[in-house]
């Protein structure tokens, strides 16, 4: 776990920042450390030679300016950490975000995803105290503590001495009670995390196990993670305060070696008394950053903990995904080859598209899939369950690498680039909580109530109110009734952006035959209005409703 990681500075432009900010900050503080060393040991000097307080008037107003200007910098300092840090949390959310949206179902469906959560969410919360309490005194440790070395070297060479002798002591114990500590606060994190991916999948779950009776044995469960995780808490924090104890120990017994050697120069007159002061109030100043430097690592070990799993994800970029060297790519006659057929004009081709399958699914091959959809006709694909029908739609949506060729047209589908022209409603309605209204329209500023009242019609759902107010996940619908939202989605967005492609994945799968006919008739409708309706379903009625249905039974043949 490295004090700053290197990723954090790539990926997040905000933390370049609050470093250029924070350094400003720290040198400008360290120069008011000094000059309030310089003018405390003045006044004193001065009161003890005799002065009155007229002569000490100016030493004392400039004391003054000097306590509320450094006060003024550490509240600057303060706001720049909280800000930096609220400024990278955004950046890295949205970077993750981007990343599994980039990465697809696919991908998510093999990891965790409720961990993923819990990263994304309380994990990243966890930099607050990375930025606001670790970072600056790391900052400080960096430019503090070797101007106040030099400035003590300048004015008592053997004090300047005694403090370069003791103070590498403060970092060794540092990494010693680092690597402790980095141990517990990983397996605190690793914790944390089963915690929040056990609550939400009993969550998920907790009707199926109320039916079965089972939910006694989930309650136990969660209460012995529980009881781990609260246990690796107190473990973390008593080798935090145990840290704390050795590191103010150590630095306190440093300041004293100092204190002693001037005290007893002062004593036999080899040493002024206004330098000892001086060099005296800047001693423990030295120690200071370097001291809360490991005290506050623990603060920051869950942020850094985090960190680490979100760089994995966004360092775990996809492999584009190359197009055979044999399939037409040019928009020309010229670069087509003889022996590839010409795409109809607006057609939506899959040539020789094999999808690329996991390590963890490598032992089956994927079929070659050569089909063409064309506009204006209702198309439906089907297969066996298992045969890569939703996986050829994420091959479409470019969220998993395929060999061989999409193209529309004759514009070639690259993966990994936007695809203005698809609009898609998957297996799971994905609704959130909020209006109807503001489910169809997911994803836009504000949503056209006439246009969502025509998208809810084709999609079987006129009878839905758009301002029905719905919870988490869509409660308050039935199944059916959520499928037919999220089939609206896809038909608001082919409408309201001009997509040419609309892809719906099992729309009908919880629908009775009335609910499914009028889902149907909308589906007709839109291929007549010239679009590419691809709808994947194993429903009589729709392969009967259909202008061409395409059969997967592993050869993948039309």
């Amino acid at each position: 776990m490295r004090p700053l990681d290197p990723r954090l500075l790539r990926y997040a432009s905000a933390a370049r920042w609050f470093l250029l900010v924070g350094a400003a900050l720290g040198l400008a503080q360290t120069l008011v450390v000094v000059a309030f060393a310089w003018f405390l040991s003045r006044a004193i000097s001065l009161a003890v030679a005799g002065y009155g307080p007229a002569e000490l008037a100016p030493t004392l107003g400039a004391l003054v300016v000097v306590v509320v200007a450094r006060a003024a910098l550490v509240w600057l300092l303060e706001v720049a950490a909280s800000r930096g840090a609220a400024s990278v949390k955004s950046q890295l959310r949205a970077r993750v975000l981007g990343r599994l949206a980039e990465r697809g179902p696919d991908w998510l469906a093999g990891t965790q995803s409720a961990g993923v959560a819990t990263l994304v969410g309380q994990g990243l919360d966890a930099l607050d105290n990375y930025f606001a309490r670790y970072l600056p005194q790391l900052l400080l440790a960096g430019i503090a503590t070797p101007i106040l070395v030099l400035v003590m070297l300048w004015q008592d060479l053997p004090s300047g001495i005694t403090v370069i002798v003791v103070l590498p002591f403060i970092p060794l114990f540092m990494v010693l009670i680092g690597q402790a500590t980095q141990a517990v606060q990983r397996a605190q994190w690793d914790a944390l995390q089963r915690l929040g991916a056990g609550f939400l999948d009993l969550v998920g779950g907790l009707a199926t196990l109320k039916i079965f009776g089972r939910e006694a044995r989930q309650a136990d469960r969660v209460r012995t993670i529980t009881e781990a995780y609260r246990g690796r808490t107190m473990k973390v924090l008593r080798v935090s305060f145990l840290s704390g104890f050795v590191l103010e120990l150590g630095s306190s017994l440093s300041v004293a070696l100092v204190a002693v050697s001037i005290g007893l120069r002062l004593v036999d007159g080899s040493l002024q008394l206004g330098v000892g002061l001086f060099v005296l109030l800047l001693a423990p100043e030295a120690f200071l950053p370097v001291r809360q430097v490991g005290a506050q690592f623990h603060a920051a070990a869950d942020g850094l903990a985090a960190a680490e799993d979100v760089f994995a994800i966004l360092d775990d970029a996809p492999a584009p995904a190359a197009p055979l060297a044999a399939v037409w790519t040019g928009p020309t006659d010229a670069a087509r080859p003889a022996n590839a057929a010409r795409p109809a004009p607006d057609a939506l081709r899959f040539d020789r598209v094999r999808v690329r399958r996991s390590a963890d699914r490598a032992g089956r091959a994927a079929p070659e899939f050569t089909a063409v959809f064309l506009p204006g006709r209702l198309s439906v694909i089907r297969g066996a369950s298992g045969a890569g029908k939703s996986t050829l739609v994420a091959a479409l949506q470019g969220f998993v690498p395929f060999d061989g060729q999409i193209s529309l047209g004759d514009a070639v589908v690259v993966p990994g680039t936007p695809r203005p022209w698809l609009a898609w409603a998957g297996q799971r309605p994905g609704l959130l909580a909020g209006t109807i209204a503001d489910n169809v329209a997911l994803g836009e500023s504000s949503a056209d109530p006439a246009l969502v009242h025509w998208a809810l019609r084709e999609a079987g759902a006129g009878e839905l109110d758009p301002a029905t107010r719905l919870g988490v996940n869509g409660d308050g619908l039935s199944g059916g009734q959520a499928q037919r939202v999220a089939a609206a989605r896809a038909v608001y967005r082919a409408r309201l952006h001009g997509c040419r492609v609309l892809v719906l994945d099992e729309p009908s799968s919880a629908l009775d035959p009335v609910a499914e006919q009028r889902l149907v008739s909308g589906l007709r409708r839109l291929a007549a209005e010239g679009l590419i309706v691809i709808v994947v379903s194993h429903r009589p009625l729709l392969r009967d409703a259909a202008d061409q249905v395409v059969e997967l039974d592993g050869a993948a043949h039309v």
